[in-house]
């Protein structure tokens, strides 16, 4: 990690995390859990082109649209990743999330690992988290308990979820979903131990505080 000198300007741009898991491991209510307790961060709402689910609503949980206005938006490189999962289209703003970094507010993109890394090779400072089940078996159960997918797209999730499974190593931290109130704790030590860290704060009033004792 580069460190910038101390008389560098201070970095105070909001900070880009990002959440990945397989689908049915709970980022959803993990969220939800989490970040209410935090302030001053907001979770990327992305462009789908799959049906609402019950309960879903259009703007708050995702931007759903069709696949020819998702391919228009592509065109105009309007997403800043974008993936194809379980033969859906899902893509994350460009515009909204820079605008939410240049104005100091933190950024939660939650997306799955082949978005992850696309991110990640465009803005190396963006901190990734991976949220695991338990076990296997307890993700094969969620999933099914769901009860809103067919079998055969069941199984293309788990199909999906070994291979997402594989690159946990290429994340900088990874929070295990057992109890759900510990790993809302553990995601939020994770934003909060990111904000103190030094080159993020303003040092300024430190840095000349023994003029102020004189």
């Amino acid at each position: 990690m580069t460190v910038p000198p101390a008389d560098a300007t201070p970095m105070l741009q909001g900070i880009l995390f990002i959440l990945s898991g397989p689908s049915g491991v709970g980022k959803d209510t993990l969220l939800r859990q989490a970040l209410p307790r935090l302030g001053n961060i907001r979770t990327s709402i992305s462009v789908t082109t799959r049906l609402p689910r019950s309960g879903e609503r259009d703007g708050i949980d995702y931007f759903f649209v069709t696949p020819e206005e998702f391919l228009q938006r592509l065109e105009a490189d309007d997403f800043l990743e974008h993936a194809d999962v379980v033969g859906n289209c899902y893509g994350t703003p460009r515009s909204w999330v820079l605008e939410q970094l240049r104005a100091g507010t933190d950024v939660v993109l939650e997306i799955d690992v082949q978005g992850a890394l696309q991110v990640a090779s465009v803005f190396p400072q963006a901190i990734l988290i991976f949220l695991a089940p338990p076990s296997w078996d307890e993700l094969s159960r969620r999933l099914r308990a769901r009860k809103t997918e067919d079998a055969a797209t069941v199984q293309r999730r788990l199909d999906n979820a070994r291979h997402e499974l594989a690159h946990i190593g290429q994340y900088h931290y990874l929070v295990v979903n057992d109890r759900l109130l510990e790993a809302a704790d553990r995601l939020a030590a994770i934003v909060t131990a990111e904000r103190c860290r030094p080159f993020r704060q303003d040092l300024r009033a430190l840095r000349h505080g023994e003029e102020s004792d004189v």
